[in-house]
């Protein structure tokens, strides 16, 4: 089993960066099955990004040229540096990690975008 622990939301202006964290504890994972969700009021939860492989990241269309994912395997940590936010970004932010049939869920950190 995996724990995934969420941090760095908060409140932000339009067009200001945000960067989450998400740490992962447990054993038998790779931070290449990690990815970010989120879900805004309203709304269906919805994929923000995550890794196609060990070179390459898929986004969200609203996100891409935004948002960027990334990692540090020793540290089990995986990132979301967000930048130009917009109001429509406002959601709460999971991260999650797919391992085999598994799939594992943080409790979410919320994200919102507001002058």
């Amino acid at each position: 089993q995996v724990q995934l622990v969420e941090s760095g939301g908060g409140l932000v202006q339009p067009g200001g960066p945000l960067r989450l964290s998400c740490v992962a504890s447990g054993s038998g994972f790779s931070t290449l099955n990690m990815g970010w969700h989120r879900q805004a009021p309203g709304k269906e939860r919805e994929l923000v990004a995550r890794f196609a492989n060990i070179v390459t990241a898929m986004y969200a269309d609203s996100v891409k040229g935004r948002f960027t994912i990334s990692r540090d395997s020793a540290k089990r940590t995986v990132f979301l540096q967000m930048n130009s936010l917009k109001p429509e970004d406002t959601a709460i932010y999971y991260c999650n990690i797919i391992q085999g049939r598994d799939t594992y869920w943080g409790q979410g950190t919320q994200v919102t975008v507001s002058s």
